[in-house]
């Protein structure tokens, strides 16, 4: 049976107009109800440690441990390659960009950083300390073959 699009619209609609009607709330939205607009929380502002964190989940971009306020990064600059393109880490003591950020779509290396590569907080994003909106039970990979590998020799021993 074919619906039409006119009329699954309507229903979206509908469903809609009775969370709003309801007062119905979300976990991340706090109190407010669906049917509102809150008030944004305020901006923090980011750390400054120069301390890398330890990533929340697998292939996360690692996070920005320092202030980049003013910096700029535009399609005439980059500021962040000042410090991180892998010619200049020995003076600047930077960690280096990925070699992967140096490969086109198709895996072939480049001279410079790849242009879908170039902005930088496309991906990473100044540390804060915040408290996380949702729980997370993410581990490292590490942690897990040390866990099973912990758990295996203590079977042996039981043995």
């Amino acid at each position: 049976m074919r619906i039409s699009i006119p009329l699954c619209a309507m229903l979206v609609l509908c469903v809609n107009a009775v969370f709003a009607q309801s007062g119905m709330t979300d976990a991340m939205r706090g109190s407010i109800p669906l049917a509102d607009e809150g008030k944004p929380p305020p901006l923090v502002n980011p750390e400054n440690k120069d301390i890398r964190r330890e990533r929340s989940y697998a292939m996360q971009p690692p996070t920005i441990p320092h202030k980049i306020d003013n910096y700029q990064l535009d399609l005439k600059f980059n500021a962040c390659l000042s410090c991180h393109r892998r010619s200049k880490v020995a003076e600047s003591q930077a960690v280096p960009v990925s070699v992967t950020h140096y490969m086109d779509r198709d895996g072939n290396f480049l001279a410079e950083v790849s242009p879908r590569r170039y902005f930088c907080v496309q991906c990473h994003v100044t540390q804060i300390d915040g408290k996380p909106l949702v729980g997370n039970t993410y581990e490292d990979v590490d942690k897990i073959v040390e866990r099973l590998s912990t758990k295996g020799t203590a079977k042996k021993a039981g043995k």
